[in-house]
């Protein structure tokens, strides 16, 4: 039965309920600036690497930064996957809420920002989540391969639901052991 098997295999089959389940389309080139550095992310310039798009949530939340210090942290174990992190505030709020996650003078990690959440509506976020009295875009971690192509999403439930690095960081050794 189900229950009777190890956790990593549960996790690799529901990986690939979830992989047979979305729609494998090839996703738009687009192309997202910084607002905490001078760089621009373009996902063409991105192919043969698997790519985390992170969206965050708007305004101030500690789950956010919490989530994005993580991966942040723990990211050079994958170095075939580049992670991008998008907040849908202005340059100014996100500079702020970027200052919070990490207590160094070291040069700041890129986030991005995604006016209007148009990108967040181009990859069908759900909408419909009221957080410190704004209706916002659910977080959600969607992992492209390195096509370009959707491979798997993660839409969280709530400010806390995330995808941590620890199940990240299963689906990706699955994928790479299975190519």
């Amino acid at each position: 039965t189900l229950n009777s098997m190890k956790p990593k295999t549960t996790l690799f089959l529901i990986l690939l309920m979830t992989i047979a389940t979305t729609q494998a389309q090839r996703v738009e080139d687009f192309s997202l600036q910084s607002a905490t550095t001078d760089s621009q992310f373009k996902l063409s310039n991105h192919k043969g690497q698997f790519v985390a798009l992170h969206f965050l949530l708007k305004t101030e939340c500690p789950y956010c930064i919490r989530h994005t210090a993580e991966y942040i942290e723990n990211a050079a174990n994958f170095p075939e996957v580049v992670h991008i992190f998008i907040k849908p505030d202005s340059n100014q709020e996100i500079q702020q809420w970027a200052s919070k996650l990490f207590n160094t003078d070291s040069d700041p990690y890129p986030i991005y920002r995604d006016t209007d959440s148009r990108l967040a509506k181009q990859f069908d976020i759900p909408n419909g989540y009221n957080f410190h009295g704004q209706t916002v875009h659910y977080p959600a971690l969607i992992l492209l391969d390195q096509s370009g192509t959707e491979l798997f999403r993660y839409v969280g439930k709530n400010n806390r639901d995330r995808y941590s690095f620890e199940e990240f960081s299963n689906t990706i050794n699955n994928l790479l052991n299975t190519d």
